[in-house]
């Protein structure tokens, strides 16, 4: 099995939210018995030889036997999120999901990685929508990131012109995910009900 991980690219688990809109943390919502974020590690786990979560509750995942990081900066959303990921991870890049994504996909994670080539980020496209949290970033992306933050732009898909970016789109996504499930997450309690 270790064989077939990837070992240049680490898995990050974005699990920083408030989960203002859900009412509870909701990383640890039961989907069928497991909490949404251990299924999520259970596909990250079996892709990459190293997954990390970046979360400022800490003492909540200490369970799972994972390195934990908080944001270097606090409040600024999934930008924090990413912007400390590239910053702690050993490796080149980095794939970056939400922690309420319960329908990840091993072939799709694995198909985005492989063709990244050179470019910095690799980002599903569907329907004209960037999926943010469900790509691969270099770690070359963090001076640009620096400056959205600095500038008091908080929304991770704004940087995206300062880089070079490699769209995944529709037809590739749908070989491997059909239904484009991959980028659910979950955000309220009726959407748990629904899935």
């Amino acid at each position: 099995m270790a064989a077939h991980l990837v070992k240049d690219v680490s898995g990050v688990v974005l699990a920083g939210g408030r989960s203002i809109r859900y009412g509870k943390n909701k990383a640890l919502v039961k989907v069928r018995g497991v909490p949404l974020i251990e299924r999520v590690l259970d596909v990250m786990g079996s892709v990459f030889h190293r997954v990390i979560i970046i979360t400022n509750m800490p003492n909540q995942y200490s369970y799972l036997k994972l390195p934990m990081y908080e944001d270097i900066i606090k409040g600024l959303g999934p930008l924090g999120g990413v912007f400390t990921g590239l910053k702690v991870i050993p490796d080149d890049a980095g794939f970056f999901v939400a922690c309420d994504m319960p329908f990840l996909n091993r072939d799709l994670i694995r198909y985005i990685i492989e063709v990244r080539a050179d470019a910095d980020a690799v980002v599903p496209r569907i329907a004209g929508k960037m999926e943010a949290l469900h790509a691969v970033y270099a770690k070359r992306c963090q001076e640009k990131i620096e400056d959205l933050i600095n500038s008091r732009t908080y929304q991770i898909i704004r940087f995206f012109p300062q880089v070079s970016v490699r769209f995944v789109d529709e037809d590739e996504v749908r070989l491997f995910d059909p239904d484009f499930k991959s980028f659910l997450n979950i955000n309220r309690p009726d959407e748990l009900k629904r899935f």
